[in-house]
């Protein structure tokens, strides 16, 4: 019997398909504090996650695991974490931007009706992966996609995400009981919004801006300062 085939047709996206990609892309932001407190139903959840776990992974080796959390109680110690954390970063800034610094909300962690954890496990595909040969970073950056995918995902949905980086991570593997072993990737929070900022929120309150794109492609070669 002939084989079937596992290829199918590359066809290209309709207008209305491509501009819904492009308009999650364009509108994504970090949500920091406008969560509502309605709850994201199972199915939605599990139709982000599953958006996550078909990122692309170096080596097919799908290093992502994905801890949902939606007790208060461990929100509250994750929550008290993160605010020792930031009160060490406050103190990293020079002394007129720690003003700005603690005038920024990030109280997605107790507000957000839903927290996920995203881990990479960097044993899974044991000790020789393909294409992890000569970058052992390529399971960390796997990981990256799955959470960009899953951000885009809730995008589409009405559902708006924030990333907190903020932690020790030996504070948030202790509250989560993750393996010494297992690297935290992300810790996401997440719950539906009202309303977003049409720009992002670091550059509409004066943070930062978005650095022009023509700066930043070169050709063939780098062509910026050593």
């Amino acid at each position: 019997m002939p084989k079937t085939s596992a290829l199918a047709p590359a066809v290209s996206f309709s207008s209305s398909e491509r501009d819904a990609v492009y308009k999650a892309i364009f509108t994504r932001r970090d949500v920091r504090d406008q969560f509502l407190p309605d709850p994201v139903p199972d199915d939605v959840v599990r139709r982000l996650l599953e958006a996550a776990h078909n990122a692309p992974s170096v080596g097919f080796m799908q290093p992502w695991n994905f801890i949902t959390i939606r007790d208060q109680a461990v929100r509250e110690k994750v929550a008290q974490a993160f605010g020792r954390a930031n009160a060490e970063a406050a103190a990293l800034f020079p002394e007129e931007r720690q003003y700005d610094y603690k005038s920024l909300k990030l109280e997605g962690i107790r507000k957000a009706p839903l927290n996920i954890c995203v881990t990479c496990d960097r044993e899974r595909g044991g000790k020789v992966v393909l294409g992890r040969t000569h970058n052992a970073s390529m399971d960390l950056y796997s990981t990256v996609c799955a959470v960009q995918n899953l951000w885009l995902a809730a995008r589409a949905e009405g559902i708006g995400m924030g990333w907190v980086s903020i932690f020790h991570d030996a504070d948030l593997k202790a509250i989560l009981g993750i393996p010494d072993r297992i690297e935290i990737v992300a810790y996401l929070c997440l719950g539906y919004v009202d309303e977003l900022y049409e720009r992002p929120e670091l550059e509409v309150k004066g943070w930062t801006r978005r650095l022009p794109l023509d700066a930043l492609i070169f050709e063939d070669r780098w062509q910026g300062g050593a």
